[in-house]
């Protein structure tokens, strides 16, 4: 007999309806939950053992700490011994998560089933080119197009990913020639983030050149055809930039600059009216940039401003003018304009500071400016005349939502693109007419089935922090979702200034429609509510952005809108890292985790990652005696004690360069260590990928639904059906950006 079918007769024999309702309720369940609960329990007591990985003591010495690492034998990817332990890891989870493997096809098929396997995006103006990507049924990757003059001529394939790609493939970026005759485009190969620099010849089809381990080019606009472009280093930092002529041998390209600073990045870039190329070296909390002709590739790069420290800054090119968006004595950043003959000189302000709204960006247009920012921590677009003076916002109609620039390629247009979400939204891309304010609906992402975003509560509130900071938590569930606490996702970021902003996910809809509310704590670390968000989440203000995190799931608690046993927590990369945090401070106010490529053993990725250097502007540097000690102090492996953790699912990658496959690896084997309980503590390792995870379309949508099926398993709703979509709506004005993966 079956384990389901022995407790289902153990719960028909020996509980009746009542009991099982105060059983229930006491546990804050329904009767089915409770059922599934039982059931889980069932399957875990027949589940395979976890491997042990061996300890292994390691002494280390950090600024005046010595102390014993186990498990640092898993940090060498040569040793067969660590690859044989990834392989039982993942032997170990696939025989764990056996018991759902049919949940998992049922919403493999379902992820499947939503999307419209052929689709193609918006057509893009290009020099009288519209540019396009478009998807295939089957194929796991998407396809560069363009057509000549109108979108009903003949397509030409540029760029077809599926006929290249082997077991890993990533596109980063790709940009005709000036004249349109070339392609030039990186690829990832491996996950590693090395990239490879390719052009083709569009009119014949041939590879004509191949720079490997470079990446951020930008094409020169003079008689030839010029590129320049940055190599990488060995930790991935593009360090150099080198100027090659197509057909060169690149061993011969001139080195042009080098930055010597490895918490420098090099970046390039071109102005919108295509008269100048920008050389960019940026930090987390400094810039500097060069320009130069656009039509004089082999010129000298000229710099624009001095790289001082806590000075941010970007510029564009109009009519004569530098355009200077800067934080400096600005936190919230401004705009100011600089004659582009004489950048030294005395600049006139554009756009003022103000400490109520970030100037997140801007877009130049021959006759317009548009603003980007943030007011009342949710993203706006201003479109300014620039003969009149007048700015003017674009408003929006819902209570929750995230807008942001489309591709806006062309100079001389009054057209502008937006692309704006919702947590009930579909992805949609308008097109304004800034002249007239006219709207159009070029494409909103179609939901196969349908979708009724009717059906969905969306909403915005508040937590209190423990220094009285409010902050804002993002939600959704089903509208006909009973009252009293329901299943619920609570995600976060809260790092680098990233926001996470509040979009539509068809992904999602899978936990959605099941009953299980999604929230988004804005957490301190991001920059949603402005620079200063960003300021008291980092460095020696780290702790804010995990108590912020534990307010805002006390809150919803707190509130009647979940419980501990019916919350579940994710997280990824650094977010993924702020889950480790919370599970070691309050591993009792939550059922189940995802953490995924989990920056957790800190300490040593600030000291051994190849992006290390880069990230210690933003988390400390382990070297100097004052920040290890703040990092000692919350860093997740390093704070692992004994102690009852929830289910836990963790996620990594053998390629992973930012987070090594070893952070994740040598947590999991900490915690299964250390913990007190029985629950799962589960650990995937994609042994061909990286950071990403897979790159396939189909092969991600597997992942997710193992996900899936282990937060559903974990919160006892294994046999709730998701609830049927609705017929579709009409689309209402302003809806739509790009859905997040997970």
């Amino acid at each position: 007999m079956a384990a389901n079918e022995r407790v289902d007769e153990k719960l028909t024999g020996r509980l009746d309806r009542r009991m099982m309702v105060r059983r229930a309720a006491a546990l804050g369940l329904s009767p089915p939950a409770l059922t599934a609960l039982v059931r889980e329990r069932a399957v875990a007591q027949t589940a395979p053992s976890p491997p042990v990985a061996p300890r292994v003591p390691r002494i280390f010495a950090r600024s005046g700490d010595l102390g014993v690492d186990p498990y640092a034998w898993l940090e060498n990817p040569n040793d067969p011994a660590v690859i044989a332990y990834l392989d039982a890891e993942n032997a170990y989870r696939k025989a764990a998560m056996a018991p759902t493997a049919g949940l998992q096809e049922s919403i493999y098929q379902e992820l499947v089933g939503r999307i419209k396997q052929t689709d193609a995006s918006v057509l893009t103006p290009w020099d009288g080119y519209l540019y396009y990507t478009r998807t295939v049924e089957g194929q796991q990757y998407g396809i560069v197009c363009r057509k000549q003059g109108s979108a009903d001529a003949p397509e030409e394939i540029l760029l077809d990913a599926n006929a290249i790609a082997k077991e890993y493939l990533d596109v980063g970026a790709w940009l005709p020639s000036p004249d349109h005759r070339y392609l030039a485009y990186t690829l990832d190969e491996t996950g590693e983030e090395f990239y490879t620099i390719y052009v083709k010849d569009l009119q014949t089809g041939e590879i004509v050149d191949r720079l490997p381990n470079s990446t951020n080019f930008e094409w020169g606009r003079g008689g030839g055809y010029t590129l320049l472009y940055c190599r990488q280093d060995d930790n991935h930092r593009p360090f150099q930039l080198y100027r090659h002529e197509l057909g060169a041998d690149p061993a011969s390209d001139p080195l042009i600059y080098e930055e010597a600073d490895e918490h420098f990045s090099l970046g390039t870039g071109t102005s919108k009216d295509r008269a100048y190329l920008f050389v960019v070296s940026s930090a987390r909390n400094s810039t500097e940039i060069r320009f130069l002709p656009a039509d004089q590739p082999a010129a000298e790069p000229r710099l624009f401003a001095v790289r001082r420290d806590g000075v941010r800054y970007s510029i564009e090119s109009l009519h004569g003018e530098f355009l200077v968006r800067t934080d400096e004595d600005a936190p919230n950043f401004k705009l100011e304009a600089v004659p582009a003959a004489d950048p030294a000189a005395r600049r006139r302000e554009v756009v003022p500071h103000r400490t109520e709204v970030l100037l997140a960006g801007f877009d130049v247009f021959a006759d317009y400016l548009v603003l980007y920012g943030r007011e009342r921590g949710f993203s706006q677009v201003w479109v300014r005349d620039l003969a009149s003076g007048e700015t003017r916002p674009i408003p929006f109609d819902e209570a929750v939502y995230s807008v942001g620039g489309g591709l806006n390629i062309e100079f001389a247009t009054t057209k502008l693109r937006v692309d704006y979400s919702s947590l009930v939204t579909p992805p949609s891309t308008f097109e304004i007419d800034m002249a007239t304010g006219e709207r159009t609906l070029l494409k909103q992402q179609e939901i196969i089935g349908g979708h009724d975003p009717s059906r969905y509560v969306s909403e915005r509130i508040f937590a209190t922090a423990a220094d009285g900071a409010q902050i804002p938590i993002s939600l959704v569930r089903l509208r006909e979702a009973p009252a009293g606490p329901l299943p619920l996702r609570l995600d976060a970021y809260g790092a680098y200034g990233s926001n996470s902003e509040p979009t539509f996910a068809i992904n999602r809809l899978a936990l959605i429609n099941r009953g299980i509310t999604y929230a988004i704590a804005h957490v301190r670390g991001g920059q949603e509510m402005g620079r200063l968000w960003w300021e008291e989440g980092r460095l020696l203000a780290k702790w804010n952005t995990f108590t912020d995190f534990i307010a805002c799931a006390d809150h919803l608690v707190a509130i009647g809108q979940t419980a501990a046993n019916r919350l579940a927590i994710y997280g990824g990369s650094a977010g993924g890292m702020l889950i480790g945090v919370v599970l070691n401070e309050r591993p009792d106010l939550f059922r189940a985790a995802v953490a995924s490529v989990p920056a957790v053993d800190r300490i040593n990725l600030l000291l051994k990652s190849p992006i290390g250097p880069f990230n210690r502007d933003e988390f400390g540097d382990p070297r100097d005696p004052t920040a290890y000690a703040y990092l000692r102090s919350w860093s997740p492996y390093d704070n692992v004690r004994a102690q009852s953790y929830p289910h836990i699912f963790a996620t990594g990658g053998l390629n992973d360069e930012r987070v090594p496959y070893w952070s994740p690896a040598k947590w999991i084997a900490k915690l299964r260590h250390a913990k007190t309980d029985d629950n799962f503590v589960l650990l995937r390792t994609e042994m061909g990928a990286g950071h990403g995870g897979v790159s396939g379309r189909y092969d991600a949508l597997h992942e997710i639904a193992e996900l899936y099926a282990f937060l559903l398993l974990a919160l006892g709703l294994t046999d709730v059906p998701p609830a049927t979509a609705g017929a579709a709506t009409p689309p209402r004005a302003f809806r739509g950006a790009d859905p997040a993966r997970f």
